[in-house]
């Protein structure tokens, strides 16, 4: 394989119709939608985080609805309630905004804990149990979620266990000056985000999910993953490190963003590019290292640069 999917490049371009540079938060984000996985987008507002978001959503021919959390949303206004119908002399279930194929949980952190946790099931198993009751979801699923880390009033931080659901954290970050008048001008006007179109319907998407387990994870490489996630709780600055998932999850990223690059095989450099966005919010760091101004995806860096590469791999 030399090139990706004609399916994904289209969708690649169709969303830089309204995103202007970002490459890599565009990658990570088609890497997050192939694995079947979460995204959380942390950055400052203003920076595109939710046109993103609806980029994607619009690109594809499928089902998207937005929820802003708040401190007084309740979980039933996530999952959705049982109402008593008077006529039929029973309960039925009212579906909630979880019930669609992409879902934009802009501000996350805003929601209260309860609020929040009512995602874990539906995140982690795609279906939603409300009175004894499982009901099943779509087979495309996929959350994104947004949240400002410089504003702490009135917010909730994700728990461990909230943040492990997620697949990758990612920021934008400000665009270049050439980039940010480009975008002054596209949107003089009208929004680019009006006029886009989708390229790919649902089964387009699902079908390109199952290519990923498809790419080749050679055993060195593997072996270099692993040993990879272990150093992180072995790091001096963290208290808690990846678990097994975050080693599954790399697996999969790195499956994933071979696959957009047109290859059907991982290299341990592919592996680097997809270690800070999957590993980075898995990582507890010790208190004095947190005062200290230390970041996890500084300690991921130092990480990736004591592994060694495995000799005999393909490097590029």
């Amino acid at each position: 394989m030399t090139s990706p999917p004609s399916g994904l490049h289209a969708l690649y371009k169709n969303i830089f119709k309204v995103i202007v540079g970002k490459k890599d938060p565009v990658i990570y984000a088609l890497a997050t939608l192939l694995c079947r996985g979460h995204l959380l987008l942390e950055d400052v507002p203003g920076v595109g985080k939710t046109m993103l978001a609806r980029a994607l959503a619009r690109s594809v021919d499928a089902d998207f609805k937005r929820v802003q959390f708040t401190p007084d949303l309740l979980p039933a206004d996530i999952t959705g309630v049982s109402l008593y119908d008077q006529r039929q002399g029973s309960f039925r279930f009212e579906p909630g905004p979880v019930f669609t194929h992409l879902l934009l949980t802009d501000e996350i952190n805003r929601g209260t804990p309860r609020t929040q946790s009512a995602l874990l099931e539906c995140m982690a198993e795609r279906q939603v149990s409300v009175d004894g009751t499982t009901h099943p979801m779509a087979e495309l699923f996929m959350v994104v979620a947004t949240q400002n880390p410089v504003e702490l009033h009135g917010t909730f931080p994700l728990p461990e266990a909230q943040l492990d659901r997620f697949l990758m954290r990612i920021e934008m970050g400000y665009p270049e000056a050439d980039e940010e008048l480009q975008i002054v001008r596209m949107q003089n006007a009208a929004h680019p985000i009006d006029r886009l179109e989708p390229v790919l319907s649902v089964d387009d998407v699902l079908a390109m999910q199952r290519l990923v387990p498809e790419v080749r994870v050679e055993d060195s490489v593997a072996d270099y993953i692993i040993a990879v996630v272990r150093a992180t709780r072995e790091h001096r600055d963290v208290e808690l490190g990846a678990s097994p998932r975050g080693s599954l999850a790399l697996t999969k990223a790195a499956q994933a963003i071979a696959l957009i690059h047109g290859r059907d095989y991982v290299t341990p450099q592919i592996v680097k590019v997809a270690a800070g966005p999957v590993l980075g919010h898995r990582l507890v760091m010790r208190h004095k290292s947190t005062l200290g101004g230390k970041a996890s995806v500084a300690v991921i860096q130092e990480v990736l640069h004591q592994v060694p590469v495995p000799v005999g791999t393909r490097k590029s």
